[in-house]
């Protein structure tokens, strides 16, 4: 069984398989146009949002990519990233500078995550 989770025309922003949710790359659209660090406050706490309908947690993440539009604000980025991640659960994880298809945002994230 496929569940889909905010499913439109072009896409899901979570889809459950077996015992894995995959999410598609968030951006804050609860904080476009700021900064680097209120954008990736904005888009974990959506992350969380996702992964908590999905039956799981940050805590049972598999892997993480990261977009950023200017790779000079990886360690802004990461300061938040470093707060929010759970001890000894860190996934496996790609951060990459990227033109982001909207302009107002600077930062998407997309994760993987385990469901139990």
């Amino acid at each position: 069984m496929i569940q889909r989770i905010d499913t439109n025309q072009r896409m899901s922003q979570a889809v459950v398989h077996g015992d894995t949710v995959y999410l598609a790359g968030q951006v804050a659209f609860g904080a476009p146009g700021t900064s680097v660090t209120e954008q990736t406050k904005d888009v974990l706490q959506r992350i969380d949002g996702y992964l908590a309908q999905s039956g799981t947690n940050k805590s049972n993440l598999l892997s993480a990519t990261i977009w950023l539009t200017d790779i000079a604000t990886f360690d802004e980025m990461n300061a938040v990233w470093d707060a929010w991640v759970s001890p000894g659960n860190q996934p496996a994880r790609a951060c990459v500078e990227s033109t982001l298809a909207m302009p107002q945002f600077t930062v998407e994230i997309s994760v993987t995550a385990a469901i139990g």
